[in-house]
């Protein structure tokens, strides 16, 4: 189980330290599996926060506040509802809601469909709805993303946007998953293990980041997410 874990958090890591996000997307569904959602949950929000700092302080100077602070504000109210029905939800439910939202970014980015140029205010539902899903899953990235696309973020932009709302984002959940008795023993064991992963995942996605081409790298991920998205709705 611990080199599952490992391999898991390595891959999930070098995927958003290349194309800045998809740490949750790559790694719930297959930790779910393995550890249970009540485990996966708060672990993937443990393993998110150094990486998103470290890549925060990358990319710091592309970052704008003023872009994403209505995402932010937005998503502190969805986490604890979000926080809340994974405690009270049944975890089948919880596992296929994740496949379905997982499958339909995956479809959704594959087909190259973008949303038409959105007023800033849009942030406050996408916000709301990636806190939700983040609280649950941990999946708050693709309300971010496609806020983010629909508001023609540069590459530089982009990345760097989403690592200052995922990291405020994963602070807030590992505050509501600790008021709610979610970090247990099971949960910092496999940490103390997935934290070597995350420090070579980091490493290998910097260095292989200069030689890759990210729009390939990236279609090779969704088309994982979709196999992974279907094994956890059938």
């Amino acid at each position: 189980m611990n080199i599952l874990v490992f391999v898991i958090v390595f891959l999930a890591v070098l995927t958003q330290s290349i194309t800045g996000f998809g740490l949750a997307l790559v790694s719930m569904g297959l930790l779910s599996q393995a550890l249970g959602v009540k485990t996966a949950a708060p672990l993937i929000a443990l393993v998110a926060i150094p990486l998103e700092f470290a890549l925060l302080v990358r990319h710091r100077q592309a970052l704008n506040w003023r872009a994403v602070w209505r995402l932010s504000v937005a998503a502190l109210l969805g986490i604890p509802l979000g926080i809340l029905a994974l405690s009270h939800i049944n975890e089948r439910v919880v596992l296929t809601v994740l496949g379905l939202v997982t499958v339909g970014y995956a479809v959704y980015a594959l087909r190259g469909l973008r949303l038409p140029e959105l007023a800033p205010g849009w942030a406050f539902g996408f916000g709301f709805l990636a806190g939700l899903l983040g609280g649950a899953y941990n999946t708050a990235g693709p309300p971010a993303v496609l806020y983010g696309n629909s508001q023609r973020w540069e590459p530089a932009e982009f990345k760097g946007n989403l690592q200052g709302f995922f990291l405020l984002n994963d602070v807030t959940v590992i505050a509501g998953h600790a008021w709610s008795q979610h970090l247990t023993p099971v949960v910092w064991a496999a940490w103390r293990t997935a934290l070597p992963a995350i420090t070579l995942g980091l490493l290998v996605g910097l260095v292989v980041e200069r030689y890759v081409n990210p729009a390939v790298f990236r279609r090779i991920v969704l088309w994982l997410l979709i196999v992974t998205g279907l094994r956890l709705v059938f």
